[in-house]
């Protein structure tokens, strides 16, 4: 069903698209009450263009609004717009936008909104990851004050899923050309709710927009979203009632908690991995037979078994799986010790290599990974010294910096999204520096065919690619994992992670009663 729906939407049937959601029907959802939901770690930015992380995306989510959204099937679905519709060359792609929405400052949002937003994205001085993942993008058009027509440097099909990108929310013109910093301390959206207060290592509370553009939503009268660094703690307080959601919720915890009176447990096969990153213009990673050697040494099924405690599936070091359209199964890597030590040899390093392998320690499956990859690789003569340091210090002084650390990334909603988010040259998030232009020109040349066996091909051979050059090691995937009480309705895991859908969400009349 899920590939049908995609099918339907490469072939630009705007109809079905616009059709509304049922993945969140309910008979009939009791409104207000407080929801509290809960994060591992600091929701530190909430610059709608700028955010990095999944808390930052929750709560950018329940403040702004894109033109589309995922549903849990990763089908599109309207948000700011009401449909959409292509040339048939699918170079240019027209957006019929809602009308009477206002942000929360009282402004209408018009076109105008749109095509500030987008060039704001799309300028690199703004520095935003949705620069390379919103497609591409040639220019931006306000027909009227609602239409806006997107004109492409060439022919994309999958430009309705690419605005529903996390860094893609629609922001005031106003501030879009004016102060753009200052959304680093106040929230302007037009989304289900409105910004009360925001302490990103602790809390931050929101409140239902009255003039939301749906009457009917949100259902919740405020969200709290606590910041939990120590996971025990999280479980505990979702044991005891005093929360009543956690968003990402780890193996150990998620099998302390299954089975508890009051508590329902919730997952989701995904896209989402850990992966060991190469910094492949540094030696001795710029030496792809030392990058193959190292993968070598990898027991995949141990790595499910260990570091996804059994709630995931095989990795190929691709980073798509079969939750992707177009994934190609190529030949699987198995370890094999003694072809490691002997490309490690050709190598020149005939005599073993010691490493440094740095792991945030949020989440912790980072540093399970790291250690399961130090003691796979000793019997290679591969010595790896782990380092794990706090989040925030691996985001400023590692990530995108490296040469040898974990990555942890959320499924993107296609393949040409997590290609260019991590692994073409151009690449929003280019942690590898692998810049291999044969990879590039097929995920171009795939990003710009509709015909689904051309797709199929391009994608396939990119793949390959990938398999024999291991810019990054991936060794499984992981399911996504949450849990809530029972008396909270309307929520589910997303494959994608970094999606929630609150305003959806609901408290039945056992949950508690809160001022």
């Amino acid at each position: 069903m899920l590939e049908m729906k995609r099918r339907f939407f490469l072939a630009g049937t705007a109809a079905i698209l616009a059709a509304p959601s049922m993945s969140f029907a309910q008979a009939a959802p009791t409104k207000g009450g407080t929801l509290k939901i809960s994060v591992d770690q600091a929701a530190s930015v909430i610059h709608p263009l700028l955010t990095r992380v999944n808390p930052e995306y929750l709560v950018t989510e329940l403040l702004y609004s894109n033109l589309t959204r995922l549903r849990v099937d990763m089908s599109v679905e309207p948000d700011l717009a009401e449909s959409w519709s292509a040339n048939d060359a699918l170079t240019e792609w027209t957006f019929k936008l809602r009308t009477g929405v206002t942000f929360h400052d009282g402004s209408a949002f018009t076109a105008k909104d749109v095509v500030a937003t987008f060039k704001a994205i799309l300028d690199p001085a703004t520095a935003s990851p949705g620069r390379n993942n919103v497609g591409p993008i040639a220019d931006i058009v306000a027909v009227d004050d609602a239409t806006v027509l997107f004109k492409l440097s060439g022919a994309y099909a999958d430009l309705p899923v690419s605005v529903a990108y996390t860094n893609a929310r629609i922001i005031p013109a106003a501030i879009a050309t004016g102060d753009l910093k200052s959304l680093s301390t106040k929230a302007v959206g037009t989304g289900p709710f409105k910004l009360t207060s925001y302490e990103p290592d602790r809390l931050i509370v929101v409140e239902r927009n009255e003039k939301y553009y749906d009457p009917a939503r949100p259902y919740l009268d405020r969200v709290e979203v606590h910041v939990f660094p120590d996971t025990s703690a999280e479980s505990s307080a979702l044991l005891s009632g005093d929360i009543d959601v956690i968003s990402t919720i780890q193996p150990p915890e998620f099998m302390r908690v299954d089975g508890n009176d009051g508590i329902t447990t919730l997952r989701t096969p995904s896209g989402q991995f850990c992966n060991i990153n190469f910094g492949c213009d540094t030696a001795p990673f710029n030496d792809a037979r030392v990058r193959k050697a190292i993968a070598l040494t990898v027991d995949r099924e141990a790595m499910v078994g260990f570091v996804t405690e059994g709630f995931g599936t095989i990795g190929n070091d691709t980073p798509l799986n079969p939750s992707y359209q177009f994934f190609s199964q190529v030949k699987q890597r198995e370890a094999n010790i003694e072809e490691a030590k002997k490309l490690l040899a050709e190598a020149g390093h005939a005599n073993g290599l010691e490493l440094t392998l740095i792991a945030s320690d949020r989440p912790a499956v980072r540093t399970q990974l790291a250690v399961a990859m130090r003691e796979m690789a000793k019997e290679a003569g591969i010595t790896i010294n782990v380092q794990t340091m706090p989040h925030a210090t691996y985001l400023e002084q590692v990530w995108k910096k490296g040469s040898f650390y974990v990555g942890f990334y959320n499924m993107q909603p296609t393949p040409d999204g997590i290609f260019k988010l991590l692994y073409t040259s151009d690449a929003a998030w280019n942690e590898t520096r692998w810049n291999n232009k044969d990879f590039d020109a097929l995920v171009a040349e795939a990003r710009g065919t509709t015909d689904e066996a051309k797709r199929t091909e391009l994608y396939t051979k990119a793949q390959e690619i990938m398999n024999e050059e291991v810019p990054s090691i991936i060794p499984s995937f992981f399911d996504v994992l949450a849990a809530k009480r029972s008396w909270v309705e309307g929520f589910e895991a997303h494959p994608r992670a970094s999606v929630y859908r609150l305003d959806y969400a609901s408290l039945t009349d056992k949950a508690p009663k809160r001022g």
